[in-house]
This record gives C-alpha cells, sequence and structure tokens, in this order.
C-alpha cells in the first residue's frame, strides 16, 4: 500500500497493491460490495457511475468485453474495459434477479452508502491486518488504484486518459498517477542486489 499526504487535507491518497484489491474484494460482505470495489478498482468509476452501471452497460466490442459509462464527470460519455470475470459477475447477476437489464446493479442510490460501506470493510481489514493505512481507503482511491495500475503495466497513458474520462494529461499525472504501484516498486528493486 502507498500513501501520500493530501495537499490541503489532513488524510492520505492511497494506492493499493493488486493483492490488497484482492484482499478487499475478498472482504467484501456481498455481492453487491464486491461488485462496487471492483467496478471502481478494476474499471477505475467514480462512485457515482458506479450506482449507475446496470447489466445493460456491459457489451462486446472489437477492442474486448467494454463497460459504457453513459454519464461520466461532466456528463460525458466513455467506455472502459471490465475485466472477463467481473462481467460474467454481472451478467450472472442480472440473469438471477428479478430487475429488468436497464436498472442499476446496486440497490443503493447514494454515494455515501458507497463510502459507508468501503468503511465498514477498510476498518475490518485494518483489525485484521493491523495497516493503518486501511483507514485512509476511499472510493476514489479504488480509481487511484485502476490508473496507476494501467500506468504500472505500461498501457499508453493517453489510453488511460481515454478509459478513465480525464481531460488532460497534466490531471492524470499530478492526481492519480502520482506514485509508483508496490509491483512496479517491487520489480525495480529486484535490479539492485543489496536492496
Amino acid at each position: 500500500m502507498n500513501l501520500k499526504q493530501h495537499r490541503n487535507r489532513d488524510d492520505m491518497k492511497v494506492w493499493l497493491s493488486q493483492t490488497e484489491v484482492a484482499q478487499l474484494l475478498e472482504a467484501a460482505a456481498n455481492t453487491q460490495q464486491r461488485l462496487a470495489y471492483s467496478l471502481g478498482a478494476r474499471c477505475g468509476l467514480r462512485s457515482h457511475e458506479i450506482l449507475e452501471v446496470s447489466p445493460e452497460d456491459v457489451v462486446d466490442t472489437d477492442a474486448g468485453t467494454m463497460l459504457r459509462v453513459w454519464h461520466g464527470k461532466g456528463d460525458k460519455f466513455r467506455e472502459t474495459p471490465v475485466p472477463r470475470d467481473l462481467a460474467t459477475t454481472i451478467r450472472t447477476v442480472a440473469d438471477v434477479r428479478d430487475a429488468s437489464s436497464e436498472q442499476p446493479l446496486l440497490e443503493i442510490s447514494s454515494t455515501r452508502s458507497l463510502r459507508r460501506w468501503l468503511s465498514g470493510t477498510a476498518s475490518q481489514l485494518h483489525q485484521e491486518t493491523g495497516d493503518d493505512g486501511w483507514l485512509y481507503l476511499g472510493m476514489h482511491d479504488l480509481r487511484r488504484t485502476w490508473a496507476t495500475s494501467l500506468a504500472s503495466q505500461d498501457v499508453d497513458p493517453l489510453l488511460v486518459i481515454d478509459w478513465g474520462g480525464w481531460n488532460d494529461l497534466e490531471t492524470f499525472l499530478e492526481h492519480y498517477r502520482g506514485t509508483y504501484s508496490p509491483e512496479a516498486q517491487q520489480r525495480e528493486r529486484k535490479k539492485v542486489d543489496w536492496l
């Protein structure tokens, strides 16, 4: 887990490792929470975008399986990749529930509820691991983790900007990429014998 002090606030920005993302998803209390956390950490969605996702937003395109975000920041449309396992889960939920495929996946409708879910899960992980970093985890940190993970895998930054719905490279680099992922740091440390 990487932490960085916010410039104008007392709390921290958090970047999770992929192992910690897996811990978070495993600690989710139910499928609803696991879907919400996955949409943030695996698709880079903002909180309000997570609440709007419906099963019909998962589409197969020439670029692969994508998630359509109809009303992103500034009400802008974009498509972002969705992992195969998450797409399967979304489609399975759609098959077993009574609601139409146009209805949002989550049964909650407020970003406050999302924050409450994540705070509870993070508190549980703090108790289990003793890592105080979990206490700073917020929903936007899942998006930050997603962007940094893509950048650490050498995905073209302009494509990450497109998938994430940022307006420019400067905003992306300043607010989201901000630090190297734990995986990238570990990979680079292995290059130095005495580390």
